[in-house]
């Protein structure tokens, strides 16, 4: 099992280590859940968070500010 040693700051954050982060594919703006089991606290993933590209996708929701259909757009892309 792997662990890291981690100091708690000033403001009560940790850092999690970056070959742990990458091992269970956690990135900037995931959500996490500390729970208490026994004497022991768990880091773990929050299932309902959205990915990093629904998160994309939600900011960029209704910015569009063009006056062209999509078959316009897409028929850009295709060179058409």
């Amino acid at each position: 099992m792997g662990t890291g040693a981690m100091r708690l700051n000033s403001k009560g954050q940790v850092t999690i280590p970056a070959e742990i982060r990458e091992k269970y594919g956690l990135h900037p703006g995931d959500e996490v859940d500390v729970i208490e089991v026994g004497n022991t606290l768990q880091i773990v993933r929050r299932e309902s968070s959205s990915t990093r590209g629904q998160r994309a996708a939600q900011r960029l929701r209704g910015s569009a500010t063009t006056s062209m259909t999509t078959d316009e757009i897409m028929g850009l892309l295709r060179d058409e």
